[in-house]
């Protein structure tokens, strides 16, 4: 779990440094630094004891920087404590009974346990490297030092009591007596000033203690009087359930015949070994917190210099700001949807309602205006006509970006229900745009119209209310539209504000063929059915939009039956099509119905050729053709 914390701290700090450092734009001069701490120290040490455990515990220290713009050195004292504790399964020992001659398992009473708390210090110093922000407000430094730690304290004795009040040693470690070792510690380090020279950092660690030595002195054994004066052998570390120990004997005037030996009513560990101490690596992770004081050349706190605008960046007298004045951010966005407003106009005005500044919002929906004089303003807005809900700036609102805050941010929201369309005419089967289209969109439940041109890159708007059918289409000379239909109960307004729409025209050359889609009929009949009259009512548009025009309306079949029933029956088709066309309003002189048969077949399908039934409908077809005037 500490080890996680400390991973996803260093990770975050180290993103954090990248993207300080992205932010810089230019060096800062030389500097010192002096930084305090306290934190939290979490050791390891590398060992094979089973039942001697060891804690985190608090830490503190002292670091002072010198920097040359990005590079410098460190220089840090640090001060560490650490428990040390037992953790003992329930140890079972055997007693003789000399009465009865029979021996018998036994649990101890209570555990007794002396012990001296490890202190560490650490003296080093080192390379640093930081990054900062543009402002300087906030850095991040990375250092490796190495130099001395020392380490002191650790020694623990456990004692199993039994019930008559006899003791036997189940544990045992010296500890370490002022053990001197090289160290090495990596450290990263986030700062942020609140001011210019004070500030607050955050941090973590990683420190290695290369082999700490065991202690000879033995404190706490001499204390209870398991070793007296000088012995020629010495006890490091013991566990009473473990086969060899690692301690030492030399041999004495005692014949050893079990693991104890008696010594003035107490009992002395033994085991035949080496007589020489053993050394441990000791390693730590930490975090920390504090508080950091910078300064200048020399060691010099900078002199007051003159104050530079946080808005335009120009120096000035400390009162700059009432001079250049504050940014003002306005954002626009959908109420509903919560959608950014791209080409938005804003406009900021004073209180009489005369304009100050304007603008158009970004891609982001964001305008900004610069070097804004403190004074109450109004902020309005406008999207395709439609006004936005305003929003006000108080005089008040500027005290903070005056002092170097941040800049004044408002937003302006469009509340209208509507939706609006956001189309597009091309030629079709093409993205080439159609510009100065003259757009139509029918409310085919209200009956009512609206028209507008489309822009040079083929765009047009349209507001459209909820829950309603729409027609729409396009009139351009010599181009023949599509008519798009639009159900706006198919959206949800909050979700959606804009509907995109594309609707394609194609160009109507004379005697260019044409083919009017749906035209159908039921079979061996001639006469208009109701799922016709739509693509029909196409051409009768078409033919409104260009007066002038005459068109020819043809009529095609397939090569099934006879050549001349399929004329015939081809030109009643035609013959009604240009009836209906009529009863529409467009004058008779201005059509004529010919009926081809199956001479204009469009594939191989001719009599007698096997063909699928697709391939035959692909020659059953009404086309219409503008008639050359010659």
């Amino acid at each position: 779990m500490k080890k996680n914390l400390l991973c996803i701290l260093l990770m975050m700090i180290i993103s954090f440094a990248q993207v300080l450092k992205a932010q810089t734009t230019d060096n800062l001069n030389s500097y010192w630094q002096i930084s305090g701490r306290v934190g939290y120290d979490f050791p390891t040490y590398k060992h094979d004891f089973k039942y001697i455990k060891y804690k985190g515990g608090m830490m503190g220290g002292l670091s002072i920087n010198k920097f040359w713009n990005n590079w410098g050195f460190q220089i840090d004292g640090d001060y560490m404590k650490n428990d040390v504790y037992t953790q003992l399964p329930d140890l079972k020992f055997l007693t003789y009974n000399v009465t009865t001659g029979m021996w018998s398992v036994d649990t101890y009473a209570s555990e007794e346990v002396h012990k001296k708390n490890i202190t560490r210090m650490f003296f080093g110093a080192g390379p640093a490297y930081k990054w900062r922000s543009a402002s300087n407000k906030m850095t991040v430094d990375a250092a490796l030092m190495g130099g001395l730690g020392i380490i002191d304290g650790g020694e623990i004795l456990s004692l199993g009591v039994k019930k008559l009040g006899k003791k036997d040693i189940l544990a045992y470690h010296s500890g370490f007596d002022n053990a001197k070792t090289p160290t090495l510690k990596a450290q990263v380090r986030m700062n942020y000033f609140f001011t210019p020279n004070f500030g607050f950092h955050l941090g973590a660690y990683y420190m290695n203690h290369f082999g700490a030595k065991e202690s000879q002195k033995q404190q706490i054994l001499r204390d209870l009087g398991y070793v007296t004066g000088t012995p020629a052998w010495g006890t490091y570390y013991y566990e009473v359930d473990r086969g060899t120990k690692d301690v030492s004997y030399a041999t004495g005037t005692a014949t050893p015949t079990e693991g104890f030996l008696p010594n003035s009513g107490k009992d002395r560990i033994w085991e035949q070994g080496v007589d020489e101490n053993r050394k441990m690596n000791i390693s730590s992770i930490g975090v920390f917190a504090g508080l950091t004081y910078r300064f200048g050349k020399s060691g010099e706190k900078p002199k007051p210099t003159v104050e530079v605008c946080p808005v335009c960046g120009k120096d000035h007298k400390p009162q700059c700001c009432a001079t250049c004045g504050c940014k003002i951010t306005v954002t626009a966005r959908d109420k509903f949807t919560r959608e950014v407003l791209d080409n938005t106009s804003v406009v900021l005005t004073d209180m009489s309602g005369n304009v100050v500044e304007s603008g158009v919002t970004n891609s982001f929906g964001v305008v900004t205006f610069d070097n804004v004089k403190q004074d109450n303003y109004m902020v309005k807005g406008k999207l395709y006509d439609v006004e936005l809900e305003k929003a006000s700036i108080a005089k008040g609102e500027f005290d903070q970006c005056l002092k170097g805050g941040s800049p004044i941010q408002k937003e302006i929201l469009y509340t209208d229900e509507n939706f609006i369309i956001k189309g597009k005419v091309v030629v079709c089967n093409t993205n080439t745009p159609l510009d100065d289209v003259n757009v139509t969109l029918k409310n085919n439940m209200a009956g009512i119209q609206k028209t507008t041109n489309s822009n040079a890159a083929g765009e047009f708007i349209f507001h459209a209310v909820q829950n309603t059918n729409y027609s729409i289409y396009g009139k351009k000379g010599n181009y023949f539209s599509e008519t798009e239909t639009l159900l706006t109960k198919d959206y949800d307004r909050n979700k959606t504000l804009f509907i995109k729409l594309e609707m394609c025209m194609e160009q109507v050359d004379c005697g260019k063929a044409i083919r009017l889609e749906n035209i159908l009929y039921d079979l061996d009949k001639y006469f208009i059915r109701p799922d016709a009259k739509p693509e029909l009512n196409r051409l009768v548009q078409f033919m409104k939009d260009n007066p002038s025009v005459k068109v020819e309306l043809s009529s095609h079949t397939d090569s099934r039956a006879s050549a001349a029933y399929n004329r015939t029956l081809s030109q009643n088709r035609a013959n009604a099509a240009v009836d209906y066309i009529v009863t529409q309003g467009v004058e008779r002189a201005r059509l004529v119905g010919v009926g081809y048969g199956e001479s204009k077949l469009l594939n191989e399908c001719a009599d007698n050729v096997k063909c699928s039934e697709e391939a035959h409908q692909l020659n059953r077809r009404t086309e219409f053709k503008v008639i050359c005037p010659n």
